[in-house]
């Protein structure tokens, strides 16, 4: 071998070196110990990581959208009246959704649920890897991981969202129970048409209450969770109702895998088609009046205003909805139907209240407060700003048999007790001069009290009021559930005797329920039931307590049959069904009442003069184009229509009184008489037939103003821009001693 040969083998042999302890380094740093050295050092940095990330992560509060719901209100039958709230959830505890119903949604979602730890780590890395790549929302959560997202966090797709999601999932799932979670995903998520959580959700698609969900219906709700939009029969594709039917499939055959779900049961089961989509009930009509007096009720009740207003509320009223469709209808018919506020204005002043109540549950079960809520905000059966009027004197009859009253000769205050029923007659034995005069100025001389109750004399009761003691005659009256206040115009004055306070007819249908109650106390309510949850409050019993006794009672029923047999309420009359009410109408005609009831349901309907757009009181003379508004004119209609159709096929039933006065008892003793009367006639008997006949036009017997106004001064509401409670001045102005002669009566 030669030098040159020699020197490239020394060469060759150098590079071939040099290749190996270059390749020798680099195997040195990548064998398999070193390989398991990084993956392991790798996997204890990682831990530490989640370690540190569990440690900070904490359980957040519920994200305000999860906790948003509607407030439900029902009729008293649970059918939906209306929901209030901007999402459209009702969250339901789990003990209201069926056991194989829950299943449903495990089968569908999560089979495993009940063992796992809360979070699918395989899952939840092809999440983190898609979600980085930018492919958008990947499926593979658990239950948990899903209730998390829905209750804690927010639907962004990030990274960081994603690693919160298992913390707090895995926190969750130590901390909560399998069915808190469950109960909290099946309430929280989105089922499409607009509902949240699935009793929202059971009455969107199947028109009916979690709890009556069969196992095919709740399989179609668990499968519409994946594709809300996509899935809803009423507007899927035929691809997406084959889809939809697939994953229905899919839940059921799941179930039979868990053994929750027999295969004969399985078998038998059809696709439950869902219904058509129907608009969510709302504030229109008379719901939005409802809605407002069960608030009031509720908060009154001791319900947080704040915590009621966050949502999830189900409150089912006394409503009933054949009665409420039957008061509509007799207001429409009766009343609305006859007015043109473009060829009348008064027309356009008339309002119309009116609260139907069972007087042995106390239970509202119908009531108009107008037009609409949305157009007359103004709730006219729940109002107190307009006067009673003559509907006040049965409670002065009341007061005078719960107290065992006199005459001013000490007679006994009866049914059949003479008074003096001459028109503008000086009321004597009071501090403050009053001289009320009769409707059209009418004298009947002595009369007897039912005669005087029949034709709604207003010197009788204003003389039977100082009689009996106007405190007394006050607190009878609030007892049986009137306002006392006297900035509502509740004064012991003479002029009280005509009604001159306010009043609501809520009120006034509590009043009458008592007496027609047998004297337990009635106050009543709107609200059946409200419940959140397991959260139900205690509300207060709509009867409880005698108010008065129960002879005054059926003695007030008994004279106030005479009303309709024999009176100014011939109006209401019913062919074998017993009836009892009075009419009412105040001064100068801005307000007429109809106050009545049958053994079963008692009713009162007011008719307000109110200026449109202004809220001033004013006369309701001229309205749908006749003359003055009598109470035994359009309320007396209405009361009567309304009674009829309410009461439609059940059997006429008769007062049960325990009682020996007034026109349902025969009489069985010729009348007392009284030294209240001025000169009474010698032949009471032929002086009460020749002057107390009723007319034989109800609405002529009723006064116009039973009460009568000072002509010296303007009524207050004639220069109020907005109601006020009335003055009894407006009505029938006391004056000082010797001024009675000013009260006159109105045309």
């Amino acid at each position: 071998m030669g030098r040159a040969e020699e020197r490239r083998a020394r060469q060759q042999s150098a590079r071939r070196a040099k290749r190996a302890a270059k390749s020798g380094g680099i195997r040195r740093f990548f064998t398999w110990k070193w390989l398991l050295g990084y993956f392991l050092g790798l996997g204890a940095l990682l831990v530490g990581a989640f370690f540190v990330l569990y440690l900070l992560v904490e359980v957040p509060p519920a994200n305000a959208a999860a906790k948003a719901e509607a407030n439900v209100y029902k009729y008293s039958d649970g059918t939906i009246m209306a929901k209030e709230g901007k999402v459209n959830r009702e969250s339901v505890p789990l003990s209201k959704i069926p056991k194989k119903v829950q299943h449903t949604f495990v089968a569908a979602e999560n089979k495993d649920f009940y063992g796992d730890s809360g979070v699918s780590f395989t899952g939840t890395a092809r999440g983190l890897i898609n979600t980085a790549l930018g492919r958008g929302k990947q499926g593979g959560s658990t239950i948990t991981q899903q209730y998390v997202k829905n209750y804690y966090l927010s639907q962004e797709q990030t990274v960081s969202r994603k690693l919160k999601e298992l913390v707090i999932s895995l926190k969750v799932d130590q901390q909560k129970s399998k069915d808190y979670i469950l109960a909290g995903y099946i309430n929280t998520s989105y089922y499409g048409r607009g509902a949240y959580g699935i009793q929202a959700a059971a009455r969107a698609y199947y028109n009916k209450d979690v709890e009556d969900l069969s196992v095919a219906q709740g399989a179609y709700l668990a499968s519409v969770l994946q594709a809300p939009s996509q899935y809803d029969w009423s507007a899927a594709g035929p691809k997406g109702k084959k889809l939809v039917k697939a994953r229905w499939n899919y839940v059921l055959n799941n179930m039979v895998e868990k053994d929750w779900l027999s295969k004969s049961e399985r078998e038998g089961m059809k696709f439950p088609v869902p219904i058509e989509p129907r608009p969510i009930p709302g504030l229109d009509g008379q719901a939005g009046y409802f809605i407002k007096a069960a608030k009031d009720e509720l908060f009154k009740a001791g319900v947080n205003e704040n915590e009621f207003e966050a949502g999830g509320w189900t409150v089912t009223l006394n409503i009933d909805k054949k009665k409420q469709k039957a008061l509509e209808k007799a207001v429409r018919t009766e009343l609305t139907s006859k007015l043109d506020p473009k060829k009348r204005k008064v027309d356009g002043d008339a309002q119309v209240g009116a609260v139907s109540v069972d007087p042995k549950s106390g239970g509202i079960v119908a009531m108009y407060g107008g037009a609409g809520y949305t157009e007359h905000w103004t709730n006219n059966a729940t109002r107190s700003d307009y006067q009673p009027a003559s509907t006040f004197k049965p409670l002065i009859l009341a007061s005078a048999l719960e107290n065992g009253s006199t005459t001013q000769d000490s007679t006994p205050i009866t049914s059949s007790t003479l008074y003096d029923g001459t028109s503008r007659r000086p009321v004597k034995g009071s501090d403050t001069a009053f001289a009320p005069p009769n409707e059209d100025n009418k004298s009947y001389g002595p009369i007897s009290v039912q005669k005087a109750m029949n034709n709604s004399v207003n010197s009788v009761f204003a003389q039977m009021a100082v009689d009996v003691g106007l405190s007394k005659v006050k607190n009878t009256a609030t007892d049986l559930g009137m306002d006392g206040r006297v900035d509502n115009g509740f004064d012991v004055r003479p002029a009280m005797s005509l009604g001159v306070m306010g009043a609501s007819p809520k009120e006034m249908a509590g009043v009458y329920a008592t007496l027609d109650n047998h004297g337990k106390k009635v106050t009543p309510a709107i609200v059946k039931s409200a419940e959140k949850g397991d959260e139900r409050p205690e509300l207060p019993d709509p009867t409880n307590g005698q108010a008065i006794s129960r002879g005054a009672a059926d003695s007030v029923t008994s004279v106030l049959t005479g009303v309709v047999d024999d009176g100014t309420g011939q109006a209401v009359r019913q062919q074998g069904q017993a009836v009892a009410g009075k009419t009412g109408t105040s001064d100068d005609n801005k307000s007429a009442w109809f106050s009545g009831y049958t053994p079963d349901l008692v009713t009162s309907v007011g008719m307000f003069g109110e200026l449109k757009g202004v809220g001033k009181q004013v006369s309701l003379k001229g309205t749908a184009g006749g003359g003055r508004v009598n109470g035994g004119d359009f309320p007396a209609r209405i009361w009567a229509a309304y009674t009829q159709s309410a009461l439609k096929g059940d059997k006429a039933s008769k007062f049960d009184l325990d009682t020996d006065m007034g026109a349902a008892v025969k009489p069985t003793a010729p009348p007392s008489s009284s030294a209240t009367s001025e000169s009474p006639s010698s032949s009471p008997s032929a002086s009460e037939s020749a002057s107390e006949s009723p007319s034989s036009s109800p609405s002529a017997s009723e006064s116009t103003s039973e009460s009568p106004s000072s002509s010296s001064s303007a009524s207050p509401s004639d220069d109020a821009g907005s109601p006020s409670p009335p003055d009894p001045s407006n009505s029938a102005s006391d004056g000082p001693p010797g001024h009675q002669g000013r009260n006159k009566p109105q045309p």
